[in-house]
């Protein structure tokens, strides 16, 4: 059933849009289900997971680590994770930039907005962002490269609260651009949107969904 429900899905998102298949939790064969039927983003949360997922599957999959990140794990994802969505801290990105610089590679990130009602979600200001895009620090890093922005909205059935808690994250995404990246093309996306909320997500401009659930079923 996934190579279907992966098909459905991919009918329904614009070509635009990257889709990063969320396999967390999900048995190697799983992935490698997809993987063969040419799917390369796979999305984890949780950093011990996604190592021992890259030893055993092929090396040409582009990693997401998508959930929240401690500094002192950054170390064993250095090597190979294709993209960091949850990027919430200065210290983060510099322990980001320091295992960068060691593995001789440039770690693409998203800064990640706490955009929710709920508190539990982690998240950047708009004010802290700028205080981060503006310091010395961050202009002397050469080892992480800034991609866009991420956040996840409330869950909640309310339709109209999910859309306008995006609408958020494109305002932040198109005020940072102007300020901090007019003339950078590789600061682009704006990763939004689940199993639950993608279809919302793309209609108020998100460039990169993550769907699990609806893919691989519900645990």
């Amino acid at each position: 059933m996934i190579k279907e429900n992966l098909q459905a899905i991919r009918a329904t998102i614009p070509k635009n849009v990257t889709l990063v298949a969320v396999s967390k939790t999900k048995p190697i064969e799983m992935i490698q289900e997809l993987y063969d039927t040419g799917q390369r983003i796979f999305g984890e949360n949780k950093v011990q997971e996604l190592v021992e997922k890259n030893e055993q599957l092929p090396n040409d999959i582009n990693w997401h680590l998508i959930g929240h990140l401690q500094s002192n794990k950054v170390k064993y994802i250095a090597s190979f994770v294709s993209m960091i969505h949850s990027v919430d801290s200065m210290k983060l990105l510099n322990e980001i930039n320091k295992q960068a610089l060691k593995n001789d590679r440039v770690i693409d990130c998203l800064l990640q907005f706490h955009i929710a009602e709920e508190d539990s979600k982690f998240g950047l200001t708009l004010e802290s962002a700028r205080e981060l895009l503006s310091s010395k620090e961050f202009a002397e890093m050469r080892n992480v490269s800034i991609r866009g922005v991420m956040g996840m909205a409330t869950f909640t059935e309310d339709e109209e609260q999910v859309r306008e808690e995006f609408r958020t994250l494109e305002n932040y995404f198109h005020v940072i651009q102007s300020h901090y990246f007019k003339f950078n093309p590789n600061f682009e996306h704006i990763s939004m949107g689940m199993s639950g909320d993608y279809k919302l997500a793309i209609e108020e401009g998100s460039t990169m969904v993550r769907v699990g659930s609806s893919i691989f079923g519900t645990r």
